[in-house]
């Protein structure tokens, strides 16, 4: 027979109102030593993204040699701040520092984009944002472009760099997403993205023509030199980047800096 004597100590620590106790005590400190970790890697979380940031406009630039320094390689981009809507340069702020995305936020540095104009589906720009030049000994060689838009689950964002000309794709980029792998995620496959290279954006009226059509672009085509092959099974995603492309080169985005690369230039 038991000996209750013996037993009952055991049965008052098993109580529910202990084994929620100690739950809940786990959990706040559990809770905290996330959160202190999470604050305490915070700096480095933020160096990490400005990093990869640098290593995606070197690729779209050309410049990126895997080992060398980024911040070194970095150097040989210029960046400045436009104001989309003149397309001029936006002096008196400091545009390595700028959020384009926490600006678009803002009421005073944002605009809320008209639904009939918003192609991306981003609802919301920044007034100005970051354009990164490079130069070479005559000149202006490359323009490169931050774009972002919906595709099928997610925002895409991505740089597109473009000739002196201001017209014609050198590459195009695509550094995060939340879409289908192995159908929309293609955005980012490098072999997709070189089928970006030297195709145009305007044609001679000026219109962005630039787009990813369904299935492979017919190579006897004049429309040829406009058109991206499309990402198989993956209809949705290409449309989103043929809206998020158009809205950004068109006249709500850098079309009327291009415009003014253009113009400097003849």
């Amino acid at each position: 027979m038991p000996d209750e004597t013996k037993t009952a100590p055991r049965r008052a620590n098993d109580s529910m109102g202990k084994v929620l106790l100690v739950a809940v005590s786990l959990s706040v400190v559990c809770s905290i030593i996330v959160s202190t970790v999470a604050v305490a890697l915070r700096p480095l979380q933020e160096a990490n993204k400005t990093l990869e940031r640098k290593r995606n406009i070197l690729l779209a630039a050309g410049l990126y040699r895997e080992d060398e320094d980024i911040d070194l390689l970095f150097e040989q981009v210029e960046i400045r701040l436009v104001d989309l809507a003149t397309g001029e340069y936006v002096e008196g702020v400091d545009a390595t520092t700028y959020d384009q995305y926490r600006a678009a936020k803002d009421p005073d540095t944002g605009v809320v984009i008209p639904r009939d104009k918003d192609l991306a589906k981003i609802r919301r720009r920044a007034k100005d944002a970051p354009v990164y030049l490079v130069r070479d000994s005559t000149g202006l060689r490359s323009v490169i472009l931050p774009v972002h838009g919906y595709g099928l689950y997610s925002t895409l964002y991505g740089f597109i760099a473009l000739s002196r000309d201001g017209n014609t794709v050198q590459a195009m980029r695509v550094y995060e997403h939340g879409e289908t792998p192995g159908l929309g995620g293609e955005v980012d496959n490098p072999d997709w993205l070189d089928k970006w290279q030297n195709k145009l954006v305007y044609d001679t009226d000026g219109q962005v023509r630039l787009a990813v059509v369904k299935g492979v672009v017919d190579s006897d085509s004049p429309e040829a030199r406009y058109q991206v092959d499309g990402l198989g099974g993956a209809t949705m995603t290409s449309r989103g980047v043929t809206n998020l492309v158009r809205y950004w080169l068109g006249e709500e985005g850098f079309a009327p800096f291009l415009a003014r690369i253009r113009a400097e230039r003849s």
